[in-house]
């Protein structure tokens, strides 16, 4: 399917100066040519990318040889391990007769090999270091997203937040929120929620139900402290070789919204955390965000928005992403135009659907000599039609490439592996134990506790004036509470130095892309 003049095109438009992740070889008649090596620049990472194709064609496999390539050449790789298959990058692959003959029909030097790996979970559901985000920092347009509300309610939830950031009310878990919006609901907040305007008793009572149903589905513990630090996964080795962080998620597969979701909060996160560095010759940090199309199905306009902003601008800071999905319909168009570089594994038209997505996959490639559907239906495992970014800038010619196989272990890491890394990490001791802080709900506590005991006090009071001594003793103690109160805020402000969210009274803190913030964020700046 390519002849001698189009396999010299293929060649002299992956011909690139600088470091390259090796994809494969160039395929000629269903034999592949070693003397065709097809690569990606690393200069281009961070032009993103799509990995796309049926089950079973070799998309987590190409996944796998990226990420090994990436971090042997010092570039931190985060990766969603969603059917638990990549943990394997932590222990060396092992040779056998058909690999060793795939290996040297396209010229690979293959040798077995493991790469330095941290394993992460959301909210410790799982094996890996708990990852957590307090609920101030994941934003309004985030959480609308986990709690599945409309766009009327997620405008609603946004004025909450503004209260919150108002009244300096530190929103930390999802039992802060609940406080806040009980209040508002209440006979003491009824004002309060009138001055909001937009925020109806109604819709915060809808919004408060959804809370009440993810605390009862488990999902409390994915928000709180210690708030993950995104810089962690920024991290190289000691031997120089890139940090491959990889977020298990087999356990939260009935759970898309809130992986997915997730995952944007920590790239959100890094857009707003991590300096303008421009073009480079390799990137700070390469994304892989697997079943995509989880990310976008049934998103609201806001939420779409929000992640178009964040793939066109994260660029500038050094920080690649690539998309792993079926085929190129699961991702909106505006996302999709930005995604420069190109992997197609095969896929299949058994239905009209089928063929109606074969063709929308066949529109997104340059022209080429490729009769691309039916290339695209008759590619073997392991093969896929690619087209990237070339350090000029401009597209490379599409070619038919057998890929490269990873040289850790294409399987599941053992369970031994898995909990001597996360015994032995670094990081397993800041982010394991819980920490509950003073926040939201313990000063709404203790205003409805406070209200309480003067509405006991007052009949008493009618009847009888406290003698001199008495109101002493009673300014005493009130002293006396208000500093031991003073000290509990002192104490964790010190535990929490960097991350505190207080802001000066009257004063809303800035807010990211998302409407996510961290405390520890200056005002100013493109989202000041």
């Amino acid at each position: 399917m390519a002849n001698d003049e189009q396999l010299e095109k293929i060649a002299n438009g992956y011909k690139f100066d600088g470091e390259v992740v090796r994809l494969g070889v160039a395929m000629s008649e269903g034999n592949p040519q070693p003397e065709v090596p097809v690569s990606l620049p690393m200069s281009m990472m961070n032009r993103h990318g799509l990995v796309a194709g049926a089950t079973g064609t070799g998309k987590t496999k190409t996944l796998q040889s990226m990420a090994e390539q990436l971090s042997a050449k010092g570039v931190p790789v985060f990766l969603a391990d969603v059917k638990g298959d990549l943990s394997g990058l932590a222990e060396a692959g092992e040779s056998n007769d058909k690999l060793t003959k795939r290996s040297q029909a396209i010229g690979q030097d293959w040798n077995g090999q493991s790469f330095p790996t941290e394993f992460y979970s959301l909210g410790g559901d799982g094996a890996g270091v708990p990852i957590r985000a307090t609920i101030h920092s994941f934003g309004p347009i985030l959480l609308s997203r986990v709690m599945d509300l409309n766009e009327t309610q997620e405008s609603s939830l946004q004025l909450v937040f503004h209260y919150a950031d108002q009244h300096e009310l530190e929103l930390f878990n999802l039992a802060d929120l609940r406080a806040v919006i009980q209040f508002l609901t209440s006979d003491e907040g009824k004002e309060a929620l009138a001055e909001l305007g937009g925020l109806s008793k109604a819709t915060a009572g809808v919004i408060l139900r959804k809370i009440v149903g993810l605390e009862a589905d488990g999902m409390d513990k994915f928000f709180g402290e210690p708030e993950f630090d995104t810089q962690e996964i920024l991290r190289t080795a000691q031997d120089g070789r890139g940090i491959i962080s990889a977020l298990e998620l087999s356990h939260l597969q009935s759970k898309p919204q809130l992986f997915s979701t997730f995952l944007m909060w920590l790239l959100a996160d890094l857009f707003e955390e991590l300096p303008e560095v421009g073009d480079v010759d390799k990137p700070k940090l390469v994304f892989f965000l697997d079943e995509a199309h989880l990310l976008f199905n049934g998103a609201s306009k806001a939420f779409l928005e929000s992640v178009t902003q964040t793939v066109r601008l994260i660029r500038s800071k050094g920080v690649g992403i690539f998309f792993i999905t079926q085929t190129p319909k699961d991702v909106p168009g505006d996302v999709l135009g930005q995604l420069a570089n190109r992997v197609q594994h095969a896929l299949r038209a058994f239905t009209p659907e089928d063929a109606k997505a074969l063709k929308a996959t066949v529109s997104t490639f340059p022209k080429s000599s490729y009769d691309l559907e039916e290339l695209l239906t008759s590619a073997g495992i392991g093969e896929a039609v690619v087209t990237v970014m070339t350090d000029t800038g401009a597209p490379s010619p599409v070619a038919w490439t057998r890929m490269f196989a990873p040289e850790s272990r294409m399987a599941p890491a053992s369970a031994s592996t898995i909990d001597q890394i996360v015994q032995n990490s670094d990081l397993a001791p800041k982010y394991s134990k819980v920490v509950d802080s003073y926040s939201a709900f313990e000063k709404l506590s203790e205003k409805e506790a406070g209200q309480a005991e003067a509405r006991e006090q007052e009949p008493a009071q009618a009847k009888q004036q406290p003698s001199e001594d008495q109101q002493r003793a009673r300014d005493e103690a009130k002293q006396e509470k208000d500093e031991d109160r003073e000290r509990r805020k002192r104490n964790d402000a010190m535990m929490r130095v960097g991350t505190n969210v207080a802001s000066q009274l009257g004063r809303e803190l800035v807010r990211g892309i998302f409407g996510n913030s961290r405390g520890r964020r200056r005002k100013g700046g493109l989202f000041g």
